[in-house]
C-alpha cells in the first residue's frame, strides 16, 4: 500500500520540471492524479503514456490556474471525476528574471498573475469540496528566493513571498475543518533550465549549498507526499525548505 492510497490530488503544472516529479511520485503512492499544463500537450501525453496501466487513475487537464474561471472549471471537472479533492499542489508558476531598472510592467504583472493569483484562485475554489468532507491538505509551491530574496528576481521573490504570507493566513482560516495548508520552498534543483546554465554559474550556485549539490524533481516531491499524507496531519502554516542546506 502507498502513502496516499485512496487520495485524489490535483497537481497544477505537472507537465515539466518539478510538477512532473510530484505526478509521478503521487502515481507511486497510489493517488488518483490530475494535472494541468498550459501548452506543454506532448510533454503532458507523454507523462500520461507513462501510466497507461493506470490510465483510471491519472487524467490531463489543459487550464490556465491564473484565470479564475478556469480554475473553477477545473475543480468541478475533479470532482464529477472523482467525486471528491484531497490534496491541491500550487505548482504552475514562471520566472521573468531581470533587473528592476529593466524590468517591464507586463513582467512583473505576468508573474503575478501566474505564480500568486493562480494559488488564490485555485485554492479559493477547492475550499468548499475540502470544506464539505471536513479534510484537506494544500500545498503551496513556494521558494528559498521568497524567504531573502535575490537579485534579478524582485517580481518572482514577491509572488513566492506572497505566497508564504496566503499559506498561513489560509491555514489559520481553515484549520478548524481539518484542512491544513502548507509552503514548500525549494533551493537550486536540478531542471531543464539548470541544464542550460554554464558550467562555472552551476559551480558557483552549488559552492553556496552545504550539501554540494543541486536538488532533484524527487526531493521536492518526497517532501509532497509527506504533506499530502497522514503522516503530517499536526503540521499547518508552515514553510519547509527544499535546498540541500541554503536557507540555514
Amino acid at each position: 500500500m502507498g502513502l496516499l492510497d485512496g487520495k485524489v490530488a490535483i497537481i497544477t503544472g505537472g507537465s515539466r520540471g518539478i510538477g512532473t516529479a510530484v505526478v509521478n511520485k503521487f502515481m507511486e503512492e497510489g493517488a488518483c492524479v490530475v494535472f494541468t499544463y498550459l501548452s506543454s500537450k506532448e510533454k503532458a501525453d507523454a507523462l500520461l503514456a507513462q501510466h497507461s496501466d493506470k490510465a483510471d487513475k491519472i487524467m490531463a487537464v489543459q487550464s490556465d490556474a491564473s484565470r479564475y474561471d478556469q480554475a473553477e472549471a477545473l475543480i468541478k471537472t475533479v470532482i464529477e471525476k472523482f467525486e471528491k479533492i484531497d490534496i491541491l499542489i500550487n505548482n504552475a508558476g514562471i520566472t521573468k528574471d531581470t533587473l528592476m531598472l529593466r524590468m517591464s510592467e507586463e513582467h512583473w504583472d505576468k508573474v503575478m498573475e501566474i505564480n500568486l493569483k493562480s494559488v488564490f484562485n485555485c485554492t479559493k475554489h477547492v475550499l468548499k469540496p475540502m470544506m464539505k468532507n471536513r479534510s484537506g491538505s494544500i500545498i503551496n509551491m513556494s521558494s528559498v528566493v521568497g524567504v531573502f530574496g535575490n537579485a534579478g528576481q524582485a517580481n518572482y521573490a514577491a509572488s513566492k513571498a506572497g505566497i508564504i504570507g496566503f499559506t498561513k493566513s489560509i491555514a489559520k482560516e481553515v484549520g478548524s475543518r481539518n484542512i491544513r495548508c502548507n509552503a514548500v520552498a525549494p533551493g537550486f534543483i536540478a531542471t531543464e533550465m539548470t541544464e542550460e546554465l554554464d558550467e562555472k554559474v552551476k559551480d558557483s550556485y552549488i559552492s553556496g549549498i552545504p550539501l554540494k549539490r543541486f536538488g532533484t524533481g524527487e526531493d521536492v516531491a518526497n517532501l509532497c507526499v509527506f504533506l499530502g499524507s497522514e503522516l503530517s496531519n499536526y503540521i499547518s502554516g508552515q514553510v519547509m525548505s527544499v535546498c540541500g542546506g541554503m536557507n540555514t
